[in-house]
């Protein structure tokens, strides 16, 4: 039995994307469970993202490449990573979730596996709000959600300013010069493994 895991992001300056590593990396930890990592694709100028610095900064992932309608429609499971946009997913992710029509007509993700992380540029800038509004949009799908539990000790450290809860791991980018921290990581990966385990079991209970 294998099991197909889809990280499905849009990062901007990197941030999401340095997740989206660490989430695939505790997934990978998983056997049986195959990942595969994709961006959505872009919806900003190039003239903007070269004024803003982005460009320059997606280089580092630019060789992912940019999921389509018909793949995303294969897999078991997902986890999707998008920066928050006024507590909401950006405007990327949101065009391409909006293309599925089709597919939610046929009922092709009823019953898969889905979660969440995100990044804000402030403590208090949407961490909880930009997956849990996301949350209604698998629903709507007919997905089974899976966060965080506090089973992930990292959730409780409050030694430090961190990122993460219940609902998926998030970051927090400052100014945008604040990567990801080691514990913001850990819960990353923890994310990415739990999801996996959860993906596989459910799958294998389904083929009984």
């Amino acid at each position: 039995m294998s099991v197909t895991l889809q990280i499905i992001f849009y990062s901007m300056y990197g941030h999401i994307y340095r997740m989206t590593e660490a989430i695939a990396a505790g997934a990978r930890e998983v056997s049986g469970v195959n990942v595969e990592i994709f961006r959505v694709p872009e919806l900003v100028s190039e003239e903007i993202l070269e004024k803003s610095g982005a460009k320059e900064a997606q280089k580092a992932f630019g060789h992912i490449p940019i999921i389509t309608v018909d793949q995303i429609a294969k897999a078991d499971a997902y986890i999707f990573g998008t920066p928050t946009r006024f507590g909401n997913m950006c405007s990327q992710m949101r065009n391409f979730l909006d293309q599925l029509g089709g597919l939610w007509m046929k009922n092709s993700f009823v019953n898969k596996i889905g979660s969440v992380f995100t990044s804000t540029g402030t403590q208090h800038g949407g961490q909880e709000t930009t997956i849990s509004s996301f949350h209604t949009t698998l629903l709507h799908l007919g997905m089974i959600i899976v966060g965080v539990p506090y089973s992930e000790t990292r959730l409780l450290n409050m030694n430090e300013i961190t990122g993460g809860s219940p609902y998926g791991s998030s970051t927090l980018a400052g100014d945008g010069k604040r990567m990801p921290s080691e514990n913001e990581l850990g819960i990353a990966r923890f994310q990415g493994k739990h999801v996996a385990e959860i993906a596989r079991a459910f799958k294998k209970g389904k083929e009984k």
